[in-house]
């Protein structure tokens, strides 16, 4: 992350629990060379899972990337097993646009790509907290 802070001048941020001081992951746009699209991906470590951590960071994360980046468009690159990102990107308001392709050395494995525009998101902001 720290090259493509550099290169990019954006990249993932790191989250930490509040109430811990723990760094608990990663959410943020990401968009290596030959991406699918302008992604806010995100990893957490398995402890964190279900708390509702990754959909906090990543609205702030879309949020900052439209607002600041000016991204027209926002998706997530998913496994198709992958049911819990699914249930986060479903819950930002992303929709299944269907199989995509990563650049090589990830090119063989099967993604799906979730994604919204910011005048979906626009719309869709609100209901995310609500």
């Amino acid at each position: 992350m720290p090259g493509a802070w550099w290169l990019q001048g954006f990249g993932m941020f790191s989250v930490v629990e509040k109430a811990t001081g723990l760094w608990i992951g990663q959410a943020g746009p990401w968009q290596p060379d030959g991406w699918p699209g302008t992604e806010v991906g995100y990893a957490f470590h398995q402890d964190a899972w279900g708390k509702g951590y990754a959909t906090e960071a990543c609205a702030a994360s879309m949020d900052w990337a439209f607002d600041v980046l000016g991204w027209d468009e926002v998706i997530h690159s998913i496994d198709p097993a992958n049911t819990a990102s699914q249930a986060v990107a479903r819950r930002l308001g992303a929709r299944n646009r269907g199989p995509g392709k990563l650049p090589p050395p990830l090119d063989n494995h099967a993604i799906d790509i979730w994604g919204q525009t910011r005048e979906e998101w626009a719309r869709r902001r609100q209901a995310v907290f609500a």
